[in-house]
């Protein structure tokens, strides 16, 4: 998972804010606090070496004590006892905060240990609170500053985030170039890249529709002009001879082109082919219409009553490939439907979305195959004629293009198939 910037850069920033905060309040405690430590310390040395030279100390906020090895006081205050270890220690007498410090020295009488004690001027307390203050207050100034620069991130980063929403929001069809001028300049040149990416695949796209307009154009017409040339080769009284190959020599060119044409329809739904297409408002209806009269008269020789129910609902799309939806549904139904059964074309909108559906009473698609049918060139078991195993999978591959899903279940009271392409 890829890591923040913005998180990046406030932890850049806590961490050197963090130590210089913590480097002010060292300053702060040098020029404060130890000061005053090391003047307390200093006039305790002091008071002892006046104690040992029996000059005693007149001072108020100076006591003394002295006490032979066992610590029995010999004179001075009860009070004080000394201090193991050796320099000034902190003690408590009286609830009162001192600065302790036993010295030895030797008597004619023996080992004598002389502790002196500085009660600290309410003023040492007040320094130490004032430093934990301005420590706490640092903190707290160092909190506030990362917040700030957090929220300052977050506006700064607007412009990237509107960028992002923006190009989240586009179709993959949509190739158009981003604006330059509403970008920050820092982001300036992804933007131009991303443009020239945009271009390229605009071009590209452009190149596969031209190649596949001109294949169907130099698939089309040959093949039509053999199929008119056949159509009048069997007329001929000549030809009476050879009249069942040459049917099944038309079968053959009929089949090829189908089967090429059902490429075509492939190759124009492939979503890099349709970077480019021009969608426009397409009616359903009008669409379903079209395409059940194309077909009007291929169900009328199969003895298959070819309907439609249509309503008003309109989508977003190329119409051409709707039409080509639609077609290999109906091409498909008309083909698995036998003589006397019936095929139902629909069109309109259901729980908001519009929706095309094709129902046939043929013998259905059995469960176990709804998922194998989408797939290219699979046919289902005992299906009749010789199709390519393309129509179904012509259906899904455009119904991903728009965000739609393909259904397959049964039809009305569970004979049939029902095929059904609802649109977002």
């Amino acid at each position: 998972m890829s890591s923040s910037i913005s998180r990046q850069l406030v932890l850049w920033l806590a961490v050197p804010l963090t130590l210089l905060a913590l480097c002010g309040a060292l300053a702060h405690y040098v020029n404060s606090i130890a000061p005053a430590v090391i003047s307390s310390d200093k006039r305790l040395k002091d008071a002892a070496a006046a104690v040992i030279a029996h000059r005693l100390p007149a001072a108020d906020s100076v006591l003394y004590a002295v006490h032979d090895i066992q610590g029995n006081l010999i004179e001075g205050d009860s009070r004080l006892a000394p201090v193991s270890g050796e320099g000034p220690a902190t003690t408590q007498i009286d609830n009162r905060g001192v600065r302790s410090l036993t010295e030895r020295f030797d008597t004619p009488d023996g080992i004598r240990l002389v502790t002196v004690a500085y009660l600290r001027s309410s003023a040492e307390p007040a320094a130490r609170y004032g430093f934990m203050s301005t420590l706490l207050w640092d903190f707290v100034q160092l909190d506030i500053t990362l917040v700030l620069v957090w929220v300052g991130i977050q506006v700064g980063l607007r412009p990237v985030k509107r960028l992002r929403e923006e190009i989240a929001a586009r179709s993959p069809q949509d190739l158009r170039p981003i604006d330059e001028s509403s970008v920050p300049r820092e982001i300036a040149p992804a933007v131009v890249t991303l443009n020239r990416l945009f271009g390229t695949l605009r071009s590209s796209a452009q190149s596969q529709q031209q190649f596949i307009a001109n294949t169907a154009h130099q698939l089309r017409t040959p093949i039509t002009g053999l199929q008119a040339q056949l159509e009048l080769l069997i007329t001929e009284s000549a030809a009476l001879p050879v009249k069942s190959r040459l049917l099944t020599l038309q079968e053959g060119i009929r089949q090829l082109a189908h089967s090429a044409n059902q490429l075509l329809s492939l190759a124009r739904a492939d979503p890099t082919v349709n970077l480019t297409a021009k969608n426009q408002s397409v009616a359903l209806a009008n669409i379903a219409g079209e395409v059940v009269a194309r077909f009007f008269d291929r169900a009328l020789q199969a003895g298959i009553d070819l309907g439609a129910r249509l309503n008003s609902a309109s989508i977003v799309a190329d119409p051409s490939l709707i039409d080509d939806l639609l077609s290999n549904l109906v091409d498909n139904a008309l083909k698995y439907t036998p003589a006397g059964g019936s095929v139902t074309v629909s069109a309109g909108r259901s729980d908001g979305k519009a929706f095309l559906s094709v129902e046939d009473s043929g013998p259905g698609i059995a469960e176990e195959y709804r998922e194998r049918v989408r797939q290219r060139f699979f046919r289902l078991p005992n299906s009749p004629g010789h199709g390519s195993g393309l129509g179904l999978a012509i259906v899904d591959e455009i119904a991903r293009l728009y965000g739609a899903t393909l259904s397959i279940g049964a039809g009305a009271a569970g004979r049939g198939a029902r095929i059904e392409v609802r649109f977002p």
